[in-house]
């Protein structure tokens, strides 16, 4: 640990307004366990941040269905928390999932102030967050991905592959994952597509994988072992990941040793087509053609459900001694920021 941080200036960052804020509350309930001394502000859909209390947390019961609340007092707006995080030289957990968490805008706000926080930077962040700028430079550094299908050409391609898959261009946890089984699925795709851009794939059959990657603190990359998903009724959605009881995540998967070095050479690709810093996870599908690229999460859920901290006890590191690595490379960060702009 950092020689000269008091932990109590530690702080876990948690909620936010999207609608991912129901698991950011299940990872900072285990980040609360691995992290006990650290202060807890939550983010709440006021679009105020509250200190809380880690009996209110921990007490908190089935957070990926029931609302959380602070129990105590207001810190006012995002902005006005960090600059109070400023003055008081804290670093920042994030325990936030999605929206203005994972698309680089907290980010942005921690850089400008200079507040040291966890996770990648803010143009890496906004980057990996939209899945068809993620897929497109993921292939230049040599990751297959999908062919990616216009929302014109759907009923064609519908005709030339027999099923697709639809997702936001820019959500996480799978929320609004839909299949295109059938003609009549088209409208549905359409409709949620006026709302916001859909990224739209040939369905491919195979394995679900999932690999996480983790920056050491020496800088030096390396990818924890894949993880194999068997998701309750096929998909993986929000349901699958988070509810049901049938969903399986093996770990280390069930590949055989070419699978599983492509699997980890990919993900490192991935991590640094991104210029991800930190720690993240890239999704795939492991077809009977071989590896497809699906998207990289630098925000990963760290709940006891999620698959990263699977993947550490998997590669014999504790949860513990991955967040005290991962703040102290956001110190560094944060200390080499302030020099540059000296």
């Amino acid at each position: 640990m950092h020689a000269t941080l008091d932990p109590t200036r530690i702080t876990i960052l948690f909620g936010g307004l999207n609608k991912e804020r129901l698991v950011s509350v299940a990872s900072a309930q285990a980040l609360q366990t691995a992290l006990p001394q650290a202060v807890l502000w939550f983010w709440d859909a006021d679009d105020r941040v509250y200190e809380t209390s880690s009996a209110a947390l921990l007490g908190h019961e089935r957070p990926f269905e029931n609302p959380f609340k602070a129990d105590r007092k207001s810190l006012g707006s995002l902005p006005q928390a960090l600059d109070l995080a400023q003055t008081e030289g804290r670093v920042l957990v994030l325990g936030m999932h999605g929206g203005a968490a994972e698309n680089g805008e907290v980010q942005a706000m921690c850089e400008r102030r200079g507040v040291a926080f966890t996770g990648s930077g803010s143009a890496s962040s906004n980057l990996a967050f939209d899945k068809i700028a993620a897929k497109r430079f993921a292939e230049i550094w040599g990751v297959p991905i999908a062919a990616g299908i216009a929302l014109s050409d759907m009923e064609a391609a519908l005709d030339r592959y027999g099923k697709l898959i639809a997702k936001p261009a820019r959500d996480g946890s799978s929320y609004g994952l839909m299949f295109v089984n059938a003609t009549q699925d088209l409208a549905a795709v359409r409709n949620a597509a006026k709302a916001e851009d859909y990224v739209i794939e040939p369905f491919i059959s195979g394995i679900e994988a999932t690999c996480a990657v983790l920056e050491q603190a020496d800088g030096s990359v390396i990818a924890l072992p894949p993880i194999e998903i068997i998701p309750a009724d096929g998909g993986f959605d929000y349901e699958a990941k988070y509810l049901a009881k049938s969903t399986q995540e093996i770990c280390p998967g069930r590949f055989a040793p070419d699978v599983t070095a492509q699997l980890r050479n990919y993900a490192v690709l991935a991590h640094r087509a991104l210029s991800c810093t930190g720690y993240s996870r890239s999704d795939f599908i492991v077809s009977a053609n071989g590896l497809v690229y699906l998207e990289t999460n630098t925000l990963p859920g760290l709940t006891k459900a999620s698959l990263y901290p699977k993947a550490l006890n998997a590669h014999g590191l504790t949860f513990v001694d991955f967040l005290h690595g991962q703040i102290e490379l956001g110190l560094k960060r944060s200390a080499v920021g302030r020099v540059s702009e000296a």
